[in-house]
Protein backbone atom coordinates (compact mmCIF):
# COMPACT_ATOMS: atom_id res chain seq x y z
CA UNK A 1 0.00 0.00 0.00
CA UNK A 2 0.85 3.60 -0.59
CA UNK A 3 1.65 6.16 1.92
CA UNK A 4 -1.19 7.94 -0.10
CA UNK A 5 -3.73 5.93 1.55
CA UNK A 6 -3.00 7.97 4.34
CA UNK A 7 -6.28 10.56 4.15
CA UNK A 8 -7.93 11.79 7.84
CA UNK A 9 -11.42 12.82 5.49
CA UNK A 10 -12.07 9.52 3.68
CA UNK A 11 -14.30 7.03 5.26
CA UNK A 12 -12.72 4.01 4.25
CA UNK A 13 -9.28 5.42 5.79
CA UNK A 14 -11.11 5.96 9.07
CA UNK A 15 -12.95 2.19 8.82
CA UNK A 16 -9.22 0.84 8.48
CA UNK A 17 -6.29 3.27 8.69
CA UNK A 18 -4.01 0.70 9.91
CA UNK A 19 -2.29 -0.41 6.24
CA UNK A 20 -2.28 3.08 5.78
CA UNK A 21 -0.22 3.68 8.90
CA UNK A 22 2.02 0.40 8.00
CA UNK A 23 3.07 1.79 4.73
CA UNK A 24 4.08 5.07 6.40
CA UNK A 25 6.24 3.53 8.60
CA UNK A 26 8.19 1.38 6.67
CA UNK A 27 8.24 3.92 3.76
CA UNK A 28 8.08 7.54 5.25
CA UNK A 29 8.01 7.72 9.10
CA UNK A 30 8.29 11.48 9.27
CA UNK A 31 6.30 12.49 6.20
CA UNK A 32 5.76 15.98 5.42
CA UNK A 33 1.93 15.79 4.89
CA UNK A 34 0.58 18.64 2.24
CA UNK A 35 -3.25 18.89 3.28
CA UNK A 36 -2.40 19.73 6.95
CA UNK A 37 1.01 21.18 6.60
CA UNK A 38 1.58 18.76 9.59
CA UNK A 39 4.66 16.27 9.58
CA UNK A 40 3.24 12.79 10.95
CA UNK A 41 5.45 10.41 12.80
CA UNK A 42 4.44 6.87 12.50
CA UNK A 43 6.82 4.93 14.66
CA UNK A 44 6.61 4.15 18.19
CA UNK A 45 10.32 4.64 19.24
CA UNK A 46 9.72 8.59 17.57
CA UNK A 47 6.39 9.36 19.14
CA UNK A 48 7.28 8.49 22.47
CA UNK A 49 10.37 10.16 22.53
CA UNK A 50 8.82 13.65 20.86
CA UNK A 51 6.00 12.83 23.60
CA UNK A 52 8.51 13.51 26.14
CA UNK A 53 10.48 16.21 24.39
CA UNK A 54 10.50 19.51 25.88
CA UNK A 55 11.40 21.24 22.40
CA UNK A 56 7.67 20.19 21.61
CA UNK A 57 4.94 22.06 23.26
CA UNK A 58 0.90 21.87 22.92
CA UNK A 59 0.98 25.70 22.64
CA UNK A 60 3.89 28.09 21.54
CA UNK A 61 2.48 31.48 23.43
CA UNK A 62 4.49 30.43 26.54
CA UNK A 63 7.51 31.49 24.47
CA UNK A 64 6.55 33.28 21.38
CA UNK A 65 3.96 35.42 20.19
CA UNK A 66 2.04 34.78 16.90
CA UNK A 67 3.64 36.65 14.40
CA UNK A 68 7.07 35.46 15.61
CA UNK A 69 6.30 31.76 15.45
CA UNK A 70 4.52 32.27 11.97
CA UNK A 71 1.12 31.86 13.03
CA UNK A 72 -1.86 33.34 12.40
CA UNK A 73 -3.63 34.93 15.32
CA UNK A 74 -7.05 32.80 16.39
CA UNK A 75 -10.14 34.22 14.90
CA UNK A 76 -11.82 36.78 17.62
CA UNK A 77 -15.08 35.34 16.68
CA UNK A 78 -13.91 32.02 18.08
CA UNK A 79 -12.44 33.87 21.45
CA UNK A 80 -14.63 31.49 24.44
CA UNK A 81 -13.75 28.20 23.06
CA UNK A 82 -9.91 29.51 22.98
CA UNK A 83 -10.23 30.83 26.72
CA UNK A 84 -11.73 27.54 27.76
CA UNK A 85 -9.02 25.10 26.15
CA UNK A 86 -6.03 27.48 26.63
CA UNK A 87 -6.41 27.46 30.37
CA UNK A 88 -7.15 23.41 30.52
CA UNK A 89 -3.97 21.31 31.88
CA UNK A 90 -3.66 19.37 28.07
CA UNK A 91 -3.11 22.19 26.13
CA UNK A 92 -0.54 24.48 28.93
CA UNK A 93 2.92 24.02 29.27
CA UNK A 94 5.59 25.37 31.79
CA UNK A 95 5.08 26.61 35.05
CA UNK A 96 1.38 26.86 34.51
CA UNK A 97 1.28 23.77 33.71
CA UNK A 98 2.73 22.00 36.17
CA UNK A 99 1.18 24.41 38.79
CA UNK A 100 -2.12 23.60 37.41
CA UNK A 101 -1.60 19.67 37.68
CA UNK A 102 0.13 19.66 41.03
CA UNK A 103 -3.31 21.76 42.46
CA UNK A 104 -5.73 19.43 40.34
CA UNK A 105 -3.91 15.99 41.66
CA UNK A 106 -3.96 17.14 45.38
CA UNK A 107 -7.93 16.92 44.51
CA UNK A 108 -7.85 14.30 42.03
CA UNK A 109 -5.98 11.74 43.99
CA UNK A 110 -6.13 7.95 44.09
CA UNK A 111 -8.43 7.63 46.88
CA UNK A 112 -11.02 9.64 45.46
CA UNK A 113 -11.60 7.87 42.34
CA UNK A 114 -10.99 4.57 43.90
CA UNK A 115 -14.37 5.74 45.88
CA UNK A 116 -15.89 5.97 42.89
CA UNK A 117 -15.66 2.25 41.90
CA UNK A 118 -18.71 0.98 43.93
CA UNK A 119 -20.87 3.54 42.03
CA UNK A 120 -19.33 2.78 38.48
CA UNK A 121 -20.18 -0.66 39.12
CA UNK A 122 -23.46 0.15 40.00
CA UNK A 123 -24.13 2.54 37.25
CA UNK A 124 -22.47 -0.45 34.96
CA UNK A 125 -24.76 -2.86 35.99
CA UNK A 126 -28.19 -0.81 35.74
CA UNK A 127 -27.27 0.15 32.32
CA UNK A 128 -26.43 -3.67 31.30
CA UNK A 129 -29.67 -4.35 32.93
CA UNK A 130 -31.43 -2.70 30.42
CA UNK A 131 -29.72 -3.28 27.63
CA UNK A 132 -31.26 -6.86 28.55
CA UNK A 133 -34.78 -5.92 29.58
CA UNK A 134 -34.84 -4.90 25.62
CA UNK A 135 -33.28 -7.70 24.53
CA UNK A 136 -30.51 -5.66 22.86
CA UNK A 137 -29.86 -2.26 21.05
CA UNK A 138 -27.47 0.59 20.56
CA UNK A 139 -24.80 -0.66 22.83
CA UNK A 140 -23.04 2.81 22.39
CA UNK A 141 -25.89 4.52 23.21
CA UNK A 142 -27.16 2.89 26.08
CA UNK A 143 -24.21 1.91 27.76
CA UNK A 144 -20.92 3.18 26.68
CA UNK A 145 -21.76 7.02 26.35
CA UNK A 146 -24.07 7.22 29.90
CA UNK A 147 -21.51 5.44 31.94
CA UNK A 148 -18.78 7.76 31.96
CA UNK A 149 -20.96 10.81 32.01
CA UNK A 150 -22.35 9.51 34.68
CA UNK A 151 -19.67 8.65 36.54
CA UNK A 152 -17.75 12.43 35.81
CA UNK A 153 -21.14 14.09 36.37
CA UNK A 154 -21.34 12.13 39.58
CA UNK A 155 -17.07 12.68 40.45
CA UNK A 156 -18.18 16.66 39.84
CA UNK A 157 -21.44 16.69 41.54
CA UNK A 158 -23.60 17.80 38.84
CA UNK A 159 -27.35 17.14 40.01
CA UNK A 160 -29.05 14.21 38.18
CA UNK A 161 -31.16 17.16 36.81
CA UNK A 162 -28.54 19.03 34.94
CA UNK A 163 -26.70 15.98 33.89
CA UNK A 164 -28.47 15.52 30.08
CA UNK A 165 -26.79 18.93 29.31
CA UNK A 166 -23.11 17.86 29.42
CA UNK A 167 -22.95 14.86 26.76
CA UNK A 168 -24.04 17.71 23.80
CA UNK A 169 -21.85 20.46 25.20
CA UNK A 170 -18.94 17.92 25.04
CA UNK A 171 -19.55 16.97 21.62
CA UNK A 172 -19.36 20.46 20.53
CA UNK A 173 -16.04 21.48 22.03
CA UNK A 174 -14.81 18.18 21.11
CA UNK A 175 -15.53 18.62 17.45
CA UNK A 176 -12.48 21.57 17.45
CA UNK A 177 -10.34 18.85 17.93
CA UNK A 178 -10.64 17.31 14.23
CA UNK A 179 -8.45 18.46 11.46
CA UNK A 180 -9.46 21.51 10.04
CA UNK A 181 -13.08 21.93 11.55
CA UNK A 182 -15.74 24.17 9.56
CA UNK A 183 -17.23 27.30 10.71
CA UNK A 184 -20.45 25.93 11.63
CA UNK A 185 -18.74 23.59 14.11
CA UNK A 186 -16.38 26.26 15.03
CA UNK A 187 -19.75 27.95 16.23
CA UNK A 188 -21.60 25.49 17.83
CA UNK A 189 -18.22 25.21 19.98
CA UNK A 190 -18.37 28.74 20.93
CA UNK A 191 -21.84 28.35 22.37
CA UNK A 192 -21.21 25.24 23.99
CA UNK A 193 -17.81 26.78 25.83
CA UNK A 194 -20.27 29.95 26.45
CA UNK A 195 -22.77 27.94 27.76
CA UNK A 196 -20.72 24.97 29.49
CA UNK A 197 -18.46 28.08 30.93
CA UNK A 198 -21.59 29.72 32.44
CA UNK A 199 -23.09 26.69 34.09
CA UNK A 200 -19.81 25.72 35.82
CA UNK A 201 -18.90 29.29 37.48
CA UNK A 202 -22.36 29.20 39.44
CA UNK A 203 -21.78 25.95 40.34
CA UNK A 204 -18.22 26.74 41.39
CA UNK A 205 -19.59 30.05 43.18
CA UNK A 206 -22.31 27.38 45.07
CA UNK A 207 -19.34 25.19 46.30
CA UNK A 208 -17.47 27.78 47.34
CA UNK A 209 -19.83 28.37 49.20
CA UNK A 210 -20.89 25.37 50.93
CA UNK A 211 -18.28 22.89 50.01
CA UNK A 212 -19.18 18.84 49.26
CA UNK A 213 -17.90 15.96 48.82
CA UNK A 214 -17.11 16.03 45.21
CA UNK A 215 -14.42 17.55 43.05
CA UNK A 216 -15.41 20.73 41.99
CA UNK A 217 -15.31 21.37 45.98
CA UNK A 218 -12.20 19.89 46.33
CA UNK A 219 -10.76 22.06 43.48
CA UNK A 220 -12.21 25.01 44.37
CA UNK A 221 -10.49 24.65 48.01
CA UNK A 222 -6.96 23.14 46.24
CA UNK A 223 -4.17 25.02 47.38
CA UNK A 224 -0.37 24.84 48.05
CA UNK A 225 2.14 27.12 49.15
CA UNK A 226 -0.26 29.95 48.44
CA UNK A 227 -1.47 29.05 45.12
CA UNK A 228 -4.72 28.10 44.15
CA UNK A 229 -6.49 27.25 40.86
CA UNK A 230 -8.31 30.56 39.29
CA UNK A 231 -12.05 30.26 38.55
CA UNK A 232 -11.02 30.07 34.86
CA UNK A 233 -8.58 27.37 35.68
CA UNK A 234 -10.98 25.39 37.65
CA UNK A 235 -13.93 25.90 34.76
CA UNK A 236 -11.08 24.52 32.08
CA UNK A 237 -10.11 21.57 34.46
CA UNK A 238 -13.54 20.50 34.71
CA UNK A 239 -14.56 20.30 31.05
CA UNK A 240 -11.64 18.83 29.82
CA UNK A 241 -12.31 15.78 33.00
CA UNK A 242 -15.68 15.29 31.35
CA UNK A 243 -14.56 15.91 27.42
CA UNK A 244 -11.12 13.64 27.80
CA UNK A 245 -12.99 11.63 30.01
CA UNK A 246 -15.73 10.78 28.14
CA UNK A 247 -14.69 10.39 24.78
CA UNK A 248 -11.74 7.90 25.51
CA UNK A 249 -14.06 5.92 27.58
CA UNK A 250 -16.83 6.01 24.59
CA UNK A 251 -14.68 5.08 21.75
CA UNK A 252 -12.65 2.20 23.41
CA UNK A 253 -15.84 0.24 24.43
CA UNK A 254 -16.86 0.58 21.44
CA UNK A 255 -13.94 -0.10 19.15
CA UNK A 256 -12.86 -2.60 21.74
CA UNK A 257 -16.53 -4.47 21.34
CA UNK A 258 -16.53 -4.32 17.71
CA UNK A 259 -12.50 -6.06 17.83
CA UNK A 260 -13.90 -8.53 20.25
CA UNK A 261 -17.09 -9.30 17.68
CA UNK A 262 -14.81 -9.74 15.19
CA UNK A 263 -11.98 -11.87 16.94
CA UNK A 264 -14.58 -14.75 17.96
CA UNK A 265 -12.00 -16.82 19.63
CA UNK A 266 -10.49 -14.38 21.67
CA UNK A 267 -14.23 -13.17 22.74
CA UNK A 268 -14.37 -16.58 23.95
CA UNK A 269 -11.08 -16.61 25.41
CA UNK A 270 -12.21 -13.74 27.74
CA UNK A 271 -15.66 -14.76 28.50
CA UNK A 272 -14.09 -18.41 29.75
CA UNK A 273 -11.55 -16.27 32.16
CA UNK A 274 -12.88 -13.08 32.64
CA UNK A 275 -11.70 -12.65 36.32
CA UNK A 276 -7.74 -13.30 34.93
CA UNK A 277 -7.89 -11.93 31.34
CA UNK A 278 -10.03 -8.87 32.22
CA UNK A 279 -6.86 -6.48 33.30
CA UNK A 280 -4.77 -6.86 30.27
CA UNK A 281 -7.73 -7.22 27.66
CA UNK A 282 -8.82 -3.77 28.75
CA UNK A 283 -4.85 -2.91 28.31
CA UNK A 284 -4.91 -4.64 24.61
CA UNK A 285 -8.11 -3.54 23.15
CA UNK A 286 -6.92 0.22 24.22
CA UNK A 287 -3.84 -0.56 22.13
CA UNK A 288 -5.16 -2.54 19.30
CA UNK A 289 -8.12 -0.08 17.95
CA UNK A 290 -6.88 3.61 19.83
CA UNK A 291 -9.46 6.12 20.37
CA UNK A 292 -7.45 8.78 20.15
CA UNK A 293 -5.79 8.13 16.83
CA UNK A 294 -3.41 11.70 16.78
CA UNK A 295 -1.64 13.99 19.33
CA UNK A 296 -0.44 16.93 18.08
CA UNK A 297 2.32 19.00 18.78
CA UNK A 298 4.19 22.48 17.84
CA UNK A 299 8.17 22.46 17.20
CA UNK A 300 9.66 25.06 19.64
CA UNK A 301 13.31 24.70 18.64
CA UNK A 302 14.41 22.84 15.79
CA UNK A 303 14.52 18.74 16.16
CA UNK A 304 15.96 16.22 13.68
CA UNK A 305 13.85 12.99 13.29
CA UNK A 306 14.91 9.30 12.17
CA UNK A 307 17.56 11.73 10.16
CA UNK A 308 14.56 14.77 9.12
CA UNK A 309 15.30 17.73 9.98
CA UNK A 310 11.49 19.42 11.35
CA UNK A 311 11.90 23.28 11.76
CA UNK A 312 10.88 25.53 14.58
CA UNK A 313 7.07 26.52 13.76
CA UNK A 314 5.95 23.27 12.18
CA UNK A 315 3.54 20.91 14.08
CA UNK A 316 4.30 17.32 14.61
CA UNK A 317 1.06 14.92 14.03
CA UNK A 318 2.12 11.55 16.64
CA UNK A 319 -0.13 8.83 15.57
CA UNK A 320 -0.53 7.29 18.27
CA UNK A 321 -2.80 4.16 16.10
CA UNK A 322 0.05 4.06 13.79
CA UNK A 323 2.82 3.50 16.88
CA UNK A 324 0.40 1.02 19.48
CA UNK A 325 0.76 -1.14 15.85
CA UNK A 326 4.58 -0.89 15.29
CA UNK A 327 6.04 -4.08 14.83
CA UNK A 328 9.28 -3.00 16.44
CA UNK A 329 7.69 -3.30 19.76
CA UNK A 330 4.77 -5.00 19.69
CA UNK A 331 4.88 -8.68 18.52
CA UNK A 332 2.77 -9.57 15.73
CA UNK A 333 0.94 -6.46 16.66
CA UNK A 334 -2.03 -7.07 14.11
CA UNK A 335 -3.08 -9.86 16.53
CA UNK A 336 -5.24 -9.07 18.88
CA UNK A 337 -4.04 -11.18 21.94
CA UNK A 338 -5.82 -10.07 25.49
CA UNK A 339 -3.34 -12.39 27.27
CA UNK A 340 -0.59 -10.09 26.20
CA UNK A 341 1.85 -8.62 29.17
CA UNK A 342 4.01 -6.81 27.24
CA UNK A 343 2.02 -3.87 26.34
CA UNK A 344 3.09 -0.30 26.80
CA UNK A 345 0.89 1.18 24.59
CA UNK A 346 0.45 5.24 23.85
CA UNK A 347 -3.06 5.87 24.03
CA UNK A 348 -2.40 7.98 27.18
CA UNK A 349 0.14 9.73 26.06
CA UNK A 350 3.33 10.03 27.84
CA UNK A 351 5.74 13.11 29.43
CA UNK A 352 4.07 15.85 31.37
CA UNK A 353 0.82 15.10 29.82
CA UNK A 354 0.01 11.62 30.40
CA UNK A 355 -3.74 11.21 30.74
CA UNK A 356 -4.03 12.57 34.62
CA UNK A 357 -7.77 10.26 34.33
CA UNK A 358 -5.92 7.14 33.13
CA UNK A 359 -6.97 5.03 36.49
CA UNK A 360 -10.33 6.77 36.49
CA UNK A 361 -10.71 5.13 32.62
CA UNK A 362 -9.59 1.68 33.52
CA UNK A 363 -11.78 1.26 36.12
CA UNK A 364 -14.86 2.48 33.91
CA UNK A 365 -13.64 0.20 31.04
CA UNK A 366 -12.86 -2.81 33.86
CA UNK A 367 -16.20 -2.59 35.29
CA UNK A 368 -18.36 -1.60 31.80
CA UNK A 369 -16.44 -5.18 29.90
CA UNK A 370 -17.16 -6.93 33.10
CA UNK A 371 -20.59 -6.18 33.39
CA UNK A 372 -21.49 -7.27 29.69
CA UNK A 373 -19.11 -10.33 30.11
CA UNK A 374 -21.26 -11.55 33.18
CA UNK A 375 -24.66 -10.43 32.58
CA UNK A 376 -24.82 -10.77 28.65
CA UNK A 377 -22.36 -13.85 27.91
CA UNK A 378 -24.28 -14.38 24.74
CA UNK A 379 -23.90 -10.71 23.25
CA UNK A 380 -24.00 -10.28 19.32
CA UNK A 381 -23.23 -8.30 16.75
CA UNK A 382 -26.55 -7.40 14.76
CA UNK A 383 -24.63 -5.88 12.17
CA UNK A 384 -21.44 -4.17 10.46
CA UNK A 385 -21.30 -0.19 11.79
CA UNK A 386 -20.68 2.91 10.42
CA UNK A 387 -17.71 5.14 11.94
CA UNK A 388 -18.54 8.57 12.64
CA UNK A 389 -16.59 10.86 9.97
CA UNK A 390 -13.74 12.22 12.36
CA UNK A 391 -10.52 11.19 12.44
CA UNK A 392 -8.53 12.39 15.36
CA UNK A 393 -11.41 11.54 18.00
CA UNK A 394 -12.11 8.01 16.20
CA UNK A 395 -15.06 5.59 16.98
CA UNK A 396 -18.34 4.39 16.11
CA UNK A 397 -21.91 6.33 14.93
CA UNK A 398 -23.45 3.05 17.00
CA UNK A 399 -22.78 -0.60 17.93
CA UNK A 400 -26.16 -2.69 17.46
CA UNK A 401 -26.30 -5.81 19.80
CA UNK A 402 -28.46 -8.82 20.27
CA UNK A 403 -28.57 -10.86 23.75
Amino acid sequence: MSIDAFDPWSAAFVARPYPAYAALREQAPVHHYAPTGQWLVSRYADVNALLRDRRLGRTYTHRFTHEEFGQPAPDPAHEPFHTLNDHGLLDLEGPDHTRIRRLVAKAFTPRMVESLRPTVRRLAGELVDGLLADGGGDLIAEVAEPLPVAVIAEMLGVPESDRHLLRPWSADITGMFELHPSEQTARRAVTASLEFSSYLRELIRRRRADPGPDLISALALAAEDGQVLSEQETVSTCVLLLNAGHEATVNTTGNGWLSLFRNPGELARLRGAVDELLPTAVEELMRYDTPLQMFERWVLDDIEVAGTRIPRGAEVALLFGSANHDPDRFTDPERLDLGRTDNPHLTFGAGIHFCLGAPLARMELTESYGALLRKAPGLTLRREPDWRPGYVIRGLEQLLVEI
